[in-house]
C-alpha cells in the first residue's frame, strides 16, 4: 500500500514537472503567430445582433437582371424543389450588394418558398457569405500549411504594411479587406491569395505590392502564377508529357 502511493505522488510530481517545464518554453520560446480566421474569436459566424446597418427592417430586393438569374436558377431543379438552388441564390445576392446582410438572407427565403432558418443555416455554415461588410476587393490569403510552409506570412506582412491593416481589418476608404483563410486548393502554387473571384499564385513580396498598387490604380492584375508557369505544372518544367500527342491511328489496330 506505501509504495503504491509512493508511486502515485512520483506520477503526480512528474506531470506537474512537465507541465511546469512546457509553461517556461512557451514563455522563453513563443510560437510565431499562427493566423487565425476572424470567426474563431468572435460568435459573428452564429449569431445575429441587429444593427443600423444590418437590421430586417432595410429593405432588399434583387434587380430586375439579377431576379431573371436566380429565376433561371431555379429552373434548374424538379419542381417543389426550389430550396436547392439557396445557395447560388444567396451568392448572386451578395455579388448585388457586397455582402449578405440578413435582410437579404430573409429576401432569399421568401423567393425560394423556404424556412428563413433554413437560410441562416446555410449563411452560417459557408465562409464565402460575407455577413459583415467588406472592402471593394476582399483579399483572401491562405494561411494553411503548404501556403505556410512557402511563406504565407510574407503574404500577410506585405499586405498589411501597405495597407495599414491587419487581418480582419478594412481600409478607411472600403477598398480592401484582409482575411486569413484555410486551404483554397492551390497548395502547388503557394503562396497565394485571392482577390474576388480571382487567384494569384507563386506569390513573391513585389508580386503582392504590384497586385496592390494596380488595384489601386483602377487596373485588373493579371491572375494566375506569378513565376512563369502556366498553370500547375512542375516548377521545374515538365517531365512527362513533353512531346505532341501522335497522329490519328496511334495505339489502334490497323484491322478496325
Amino acid at each position: 500500500m506505501l509504495s503504491s502511493l509512493r508511486t502515485l505522488s512520483r506520477s503526480f510530481s512528474l506531470i506537474r514537472a512537465v507541465g511546469k517545464a512546457s509553461q517556461q518554453a512557451v514563455s522563453i520560446h513563443p510560437s510565431r503567430c499562427f493566423h487565425r480566421a476572424i470567426p474563431v474569436l468572435s460568435d459573428k459566424l452564429f449569431v445575429h445582433r441587429d444593427t443600423p446597418e444590418n437590421n430586417p427592417d432595410i429593405p432588399f430586393e434583387l434587380t430586375a437582371k439579377n431576379l431573371e438569374r436566380a429565376k433561371t436558377i431555379i429552373n434548374n431543379y424538379p419542381d417543389g424543389h426550389k430550396a436547392a438552388a439557396v445557395i447560388p441564390v444567396l451568392d448572386l445576392a451578395q455579388r448585388q450588394h457586397g455582402w449578405l446582410p440578413i435582410s437579404a438572407m430573409n429576401y432569399v427565403a421568401d423567393l425560394l418558398e423556404m424556412p428563413r432558418m433554413r437560410v441562416y443555416e446555410v449563411a452560417t455554415f459557408y465562409t464565402m457569405y460575407n455577413r459583415e461588410p467588406v472592402g471593394k476587393y476582399h483579399i483572401q490569403v491562405c494561411t494553411t500549411t503548404p501556403c505556410q510552409l512557402r511563406d504565407s506570412d510574407m503574404v500577410v506582412e506585405v499586405i498589411s504594411k501597405k495597407l495599414g491593416i491587419k487581418i480582419g481589418e478594412s481600409t478607411k476608404d472600403g477598398l480592401f479587406t484582409m482575411s486569413s483563410v484555410e486551404c483554397l486548393g492551390a497548395c502547388v502554387n503557394a503562396p497565394m491569395m485571392q482577390i474576388n473571384d480571382n487567384y494569384y499564385e507563386d506569390l513573391a513580396a513585389n508580386d503582392v505590392e504590384e497586385i496592390i498598387d494596380d488595384l489601386i490604380a483602377g487596373k485588373t492584375p493579371k491572375a494566375g502564377p506569378r513565376s512563369g508557369r502556366f498553370c500547375c505544372e512542375p516548377a521545374g518544367g515538365l517531365t512527362s508529357l513533353t512531346e505532341p500527342p501522335k497522329g490519328p491511328g496511334f495505339g489502334v489496330r490497323s484491322d478496325l
